[in-house]
């Protein structure tokens, strides 16, 4: 299955869909039980889709799930929890055996519904099919997902190579989350250490040693801001971002101009300090050209 992020891309979902979704919620948050409640009607008539609900616990909490996921259409919040929480959908339906044309022609019921509370709110035709716009991209992903989602449950359901298949990715999944985890609290350890590093070098300073204490200092902070730049590296990664090489690049640079700044106030044989400078030179433009190729790639 597609990466949330992938699937978003495809269907051009923007920051701007995203916010205008987001202005649309106390709009749709008011006839939200008018839309509710429509469904319901419609789910209940329907002797295909009400045999479903004999039970009233069943009808009350997938009732209660349905208006949480409208009033999730309108969050402004689409990270991968939602796309978790969409998938965990498809599966129920495959579980309770729903066919996917019930969830279509529901989704289309709430998508007409939601377009007449648009005509009459909207007197701007410009604005009103902006707005409509970016909820029927919102829409059509919820099915895409939730469908994609229902038919690979019903293949692990009725496939036992498919379901060790399927064991085999969640687990290594589970695993890439936990190495991610650990990576993450390395690093806001490490990040401790190279502050705790900096704050002895300033100490330094005051001590009366200015010169070995300021270019110390210098390394220190250039080490901060490697770390700084892996951090967010991790993070834009954790929310599906890619990671760019540069950033290692960048990390080597730097450690090696700290090291020339080091070795340098010791004094130490030039001839190192030649190649050490030409070391920067290349990865200087290595830096360049990599981080400009990453620029270019980006949308």
């Amino acid at each position: 299955m597609r990466t949330f992020k992938e699937i978003k891309t495809h269907y051009h979902f923007t920051a701007e869909d995203e916010r205008r979704l987001r202005d649309l919620k106390p709009l749709m948050a008011e006839n939200a039980s008018q839309v509710m409640g429509d469904l319901h009607s419609w789910i209940m008539a329907t002797p295909e889709t009400a045999r479903y609900f004999t039970d009233e616990k069943i009808r009350d909490r997938v009732t209660q799930m349905r208006e949480v996921w409208f009033q999730d259409l309108f969050s402004g919040n689409y990270d991968n929890r939602y796309y978790e929480r969409l998938i965990r959908v498809g599966q129920k339906h495959v579980k309770t055996g729903v066919e996917p044309h019930w969830l279509n022609r529901g989704i289309n019921l709430v998508r007409s519904r939601c377009l007449e509370i648009l005509n009459l709110h909207f007197d701007d035709g410009g604005e009103r099919l902006a707005h409509l716009l970016s909820l029927e991209k919102l829409l059509d992903i919820n099915l895409d997902v939730i469908t994609s989602s229902f038919i690979e449950e019903e293949i692990r359901t009725y496939s036992p190579a498919y379901r060790v298949k399927s064991a085999l990715l969640i687990f290594s999944e589970r695993f890439s989350q936990a190495m991610n985890l650990v990576l993450v609290l390395a690093l806001i350890g490490l990040t401790l250490g190279v502050v705790g590093l900096f704050v002895r070098d300033v100490i330094e300073i005051f001590r009366g040693h200015y010169a070995e204490g300021l270019i110390t200092a210098l390394g220190s902070l250039l080490i901060l801001w490697v770390m700084i730049e892996l951090m967010s590296t991790e993070i834009s990664h954790l929310k599906g971002g890619k990671i760019g090489i540069s950033v290692f690049i960048g990390v080597a640079l730097v450690t090696t101009i700290r090291d020339v700044l080091i070795k340098t106030l010791k004094h130490e044989n030039p001839e190192t300090l030649y190649y050490l400078e030409a070391l920067i030179l290349i990865l200087g433009v290595i830096f360049w050209l990599v981080r400009k190729t990453e620029d270019r790639k980006e949308p």
